[in-house]
């Protein structure tokens, strides 16, 4: 797996680019490709095969239906997120989108004959959810370096937040985490603070 990073617009969203081998030909999935997205994700894919949304805020879509238009690639999406998609509920001018498949929680899709699992982890939005692939986490604004997502946004839920928390808390494996914003961290990391996070959220509701 090849992982190329670059941060977006105001609000330095990482968008990824990820190669993955299929069937011995290389494959690239693209992240979250947010604001201005679409010139470096056409310049820095060679094959790519799908668009994958961590959840549907503006600064994760943005570039969506201009790459969906330019690549003729669909767009997957968290269902409980895909009204955010289509209809700007931060008032952000975001382009319109619309999701080709709506993924349902914890599923595994297959794109092009890989399989990549979505793990559903709610809060920061009703659909908010990693992308896994391999023993990576694509873990968008649901855990960063040090950090979680907010819980106080629109359409956000603190008691919401504390279940996926404690989910994530109960997960033995580790995995290296590459957050919608920031520098890169693994799960066992963050596992260490993970009940500090649960009681301010509890504490905040």
């Amino acid at each position: 797996m090849q992982i190329k990073i670059q941060p977006m617009g105001t609000y330095q969203t990482n968008c990824y680019i990820v190669t993955i081998d299929i069937d011995g030909r290389a494959r690239d999935l693209i992240i979250d490709p947010g604001i201005d997205a679409s010139k470096w994700v056409v310049a820095n894919s060679t094959d790519p095969i799908a668009i994958l949304n961590t959840h549907g805020h503006f600064d994760h879509v943005w570039s969506n239906a201009e790459l969906k238009e330019k690549l003729k690639i669909p767009i997957y999406t968290p269902k409980d997120d895909a009204f955010m998609l289509e209809k700007d509920p931060f008032g952000q001018g975001t382009p319109p989108s619309k999701a080709d498949y709506l993924v349902e929680g914890d599923e595994v899709v297959d794109i092009g004959g890989a399989k990549i699992k979505f793990r559903h982890f709610p809060g920061h939005t009703p659909g908010c959810s990693i992308i896994e692939i391999g023993d990576v986490w694509f873990s968008g604004d649901f855990l960063f370096q040090q950090s979680i997502g907010r819980w106080d946004f629109p359409y956000s839920s603190g008691e919401d937040m504390v279940a996926s928390l404690q989910k994530a808390y109960q997960i033995a494996d580790d995995y290296t985490l590459y957050p919608g914003h920031g520098l890169s961290t693994t799960l066992k990391a963050e596992q260490r603070i993970m009940n500090y996070w649960i009681q301010q959220v509890e504490n905040s509701i």
